[in-house]
């Protein structure tokens, strides 16, 4: 089973189904088939062969999943990467996919254009871009109609996503057809989608969750709806609008929309699934969600690029922040933390004790290696586990707990202390926005609780804060932060997950009150 037999399946089931919306556009499965049909037949004929990497930078938009399911079509690679990237990591990422094509709009022009390619790549612009060798429209509308069909294993690579890059270069992580389609019905199962369902595509396609999210609502014969620049208004107004049934989103975008000052105004009631990945949920936002959204279906979602899903929570009100147990296709261990790479599969911790979760690569849902990266394949792959560099704990049920990142541990005066726990607490003080905790280097402790907040209310003080954590019973004296920084925004990836090696770096702008020194 390949992606493609899926695809044309759903296509046949339900054709004057509505597949794609954006704006005005209402395409069913019917015209969208033939313009993935039309725009295939031109990729081939202009010389994209079957496993050539096309590079995507591309908002998400009605004709980028025309573009996905056309590559998928003639057995290419759909190569996405963050379309914001600068021209050197564009020049880093074109040049590391031996990329035949790279697909562009004007948001991305610069870096493309500037960037120096070893290989000069054919350029399709889409919209009005300059430097172009054929344009998205020229596919559509001078296509030949007809291509050849590859022979597709469920062992090619269909897709290729870029790691952030957080620490180094940018990791390419190829996934097949069989990883692909495993992610996509373990999402169905997991969430518990049904045929039918519809959903927000605004969580970008260079992202794991914004393939799932295409993917699963596409096999289902659901509607996907494009939101190409979120706005919280908007994504309301499309909720409403479309009547929406199903939600995947990471922590932050939960958060803007149910902030909103008209959130109220808007009939949600055809909302009955939410889900999210990518970070961690606070308590308040999750009884926030519960409170507004009254969900049916509220799931944690647990997993990364390289391997979809690691565990799953399908009840998020009966136990917040917890991250379930292991997916459908998978198998988990928590072993002995160690930064150096030393850990073995059989180092396994007591429950209740912190260490690496480490994932089975036996998963179909699973990677094999990174893109020419033997060296960061070797540390992340052993004995057949991936080392995921999450810190969790089990509890009695055996449910895993999520508490940070290896390296973004605090240790202070010996103690342990995870960020998440710390900011649980204070995300829950009426007067904050938003917190992110850290650890900072310190003479005496080694290092000391740092939290960065985002004032709700400008009559915040720190006294207040300490105070508020003196008196809060789930939080130890030796957790309580040390520091506290007011300051405009968090930093965040464009995805939402906060960047804490910004706050570290002094990368923020500082929270200055009406008619006040800065704070």
């Amino acid at each position: 089973m390949n992606l493609v037999t899926l695809f044309d399946f759903a296509v046949e089931r339900f054709p004057n189904r509505v597949a794609v919306v954006e704006g005005n556009r209402r395409y069913t499965y019917r015209r969208f088939y033939k313009e993935v049909t039309n725009v295939a037949a031109s990729l081939q004929k202009i010389g994209i062969k079957q496993h050539d990497r096309v590079m995507i930078l591309l908002k998400n938009r009605l004709e980028n999943a025309v573009i996905y399911w056309a590559l998928q079509k003639i057995g290419a690679v759909y190569t996405p990467i963050n379309f914001r990237l600068s021209v050197k990591e564009v020049e880093y990422c074109v040049n590391d996919a031996e990329a035949s094509a790279v697909i562009y709009e004007s948001v991305s022009q610069e870096s493309v254009l500037k960037a120096n390619f070893h290989q000069k790549p054919i350029l399709i612009g889409f919209g009005e871009v300059e430097g172009a060798d054929i344009y998205y429209h020229e596919l559509v509308d001078r296509s030949p109609g007809h291509f050849e069909k590859p022979v597709i294993n469920e062992h090619d690579v269909a897709l290729m996503l870029y790691t952030s890059g957080t620490t180094g270069k940018p990791k390419g992580v190829p996934r097949t057809h069989q990883n692909e389609y495993s992610a996509a019905l373990a999402h169905i199962i997991q969430n518990q989608y049904q045929d039918g369902e519809s959903t927000l595509g605004t969580m970008p396609l260079y992202h794991t969750m914004g393939m799932r999210s295409l993917l699963s609502i596409m096999f289902l014969n659901g509607k996907y709806v494009v939101l190409p620049d979120f706005d919280e208004k908007e994504a309301l107004e499309l909720l409403e609008r479309e009547e929406i049934t199903s939600l995947y989103l990471v922590p932050t975008l939960y958060h803007d929309i149910l902030n909103h000052p008209e959130f109220h105004r808007y009939d949600l009631s055809k909302l009955k699934k939410i889900g999210y990945a990518g970070a961690s949920m606070t308590t308040a936002l999750t009884e926030k969600c519960i409170q507004l959204l009254k969900p049916d279906v509220f799931v944690n979602h647990f997993g990364s690029t390289e391997i979809y899903t690691f565990t799953i929570n399908p009840n998020v009100a009966e136990k917040p922040g917890c991250a379930g147990k292991p997916g459908f296709h998978q198998k988990v261990r928590i072993v002995k933390p160690d930064s150096e790479g030393r850990s073995t599969p059989e180092d396994i911790v007591e429950k209740g004790e912190v260490g690496e979760v480490i994932v089975n690569i036996d998963s179909p849902e699973s990677f094999k290696g990174y893109w020419n990266r033997p060296d960061a394949t070797k540390k992340a792959i052993r004995d057949g586990w991936y080392f995921t560099g999450d810190l969790g704990m089990l509890d009695e049920d055996g449910d895993l707990y999520v508490v940070g990142r290896v390296d973004d541990m605090i240790i202070s005066g010996g103690e342990n202390i995870h960020p998440l726990e710390v900011e649980d607490v204070l995300a829950k003080h009426p007067k904050v926005h938003e917190v992110a905790v850290i650890g900072e280097e310190d003479d005496r402790w080694g290092q000391i609780v740092s939290a960065y907040v985002v004032p709700k209310d400008p009559s915040l003080t720190i006294q207040d804060l300490d105070n508020y954590c003196k008196n809060n019973t789930t939080l130890s004296n030796f957790k309580r932060p040390r520091k506290y920084v007011f300051i405009k925004e968090l930093p965040k990836s464009p995805v939402g997950k906060i960047l804490r090696r910004h706050l570290k770096e002094g990368e923020f702008e500082l929270y200055i009150k009406e008619n006040e020194k800065v704070i």
